[in-house]
């Protein structure tokens, strides 16, 4: 089984940025056999950028609008998203359940719709610090799970879990791994419990060559989700080179 690595730049690269970026990481995507890496950039880019990369390295979106066309300046269907043919799309990061106001509601809409139109949701649960301070991380991020696939009776098949902590993200502070797979046990559980199906299980938070070895290459761990370090190949390249199952 491969490990799933998602380089979510968020808002960041251009045009140059694709370019020396693409010719670094198409050098050695071929050594890495065990590996798949999908980057997410803007949505804006995502077809450029898919000219550049090497085949073997699939496209992950950052978001889309719960409709499917019409009057809604600004938003990316994804009946558009599909005509790229993306593999994957970010639901519900905390970024966006924060700035966007997304909720439990919207983040159900886009995964049904996701997987109507076979493209792979990746939906994004996490805690906050004062959730993690009083133990209550395994309670939330059930709960998110529970509001939108759990509810809505939504098959996990060909679904992925990324658990990022709102602590974590963008601060440095990354989650030891003994909690990272309490969560992620207890998550396993709890799908397998409610449908009888499994799950893949991300994490992502402040992760890099420094402190990625441990979790990468933890059995119970399917990837990660990498968003300052992937904008950097170089750094990506070394988190790469750390995976050994």
């Amino acid at each position: 089984m491969k490990k799933i690595i998602i380089a979510n730049w968020k808002l960041n690269g251009n045009i140059n940025f694709i370019k020396k970026y693409s010719k670094e990481i198409n050098k050695e995507i071929n050594n890495f056999k065990k590996i798949e890496l999908s980057i997410s950039p803007p949505t804006i880019y995502l077809y450029y950028l898919k000219k550049k990369i090497n085949k073997k390295i699939t496209l992950t979106c950052q978001n889309i609008d719960i409709n499917l066309k019409g009057s809604f300046t600004g938003e990316t269907s994804i009946l558009m998203i599909k005509d790229l043919k993306i593999k994957y799309i970010i639901i519900g990061h905390s970024e966006r359940r924060k700035n966007h106001n997304e909720n439990d509601k919207n983040i159900t809409k886009k995964i049904i719709i996701s997987k109507k139109n076979n493209i792979i949701p990746i939906i994004c649960i996490g805690e906050n610090i004062n959730n993690y301070i009083n133990k209550k991380s395994i309670d939330v991020c059930i709960s998110q799970i529970k509001n939108t696939i759990i509810k809505n009776k939504i098959s996990t098949k060909n679904i992925i879990i990324a658990y990022e902590p709102i602590w974590s993200i963008g601060t440095g502070k990354v989650a030891n791994i003994k909690h990272i797979i309490n969560i992620c046990k207890n998550i396993k559980k709890y799908i397998y419990k409610k449908n009888k199906e499994k799950i893949k299980f991300i994490y992502g938070g402040s992760i890099n060559h420094k402190n990625a070895n441990e979790i990468i290459n933890n059995n119970n761990i399917d990837g990660l989700l990498i968003g300052n370090s992937s904008l950097e190949p170089n750094e990506l390249i070394k988190i790469l080179k750390l995976i050994k199952i």
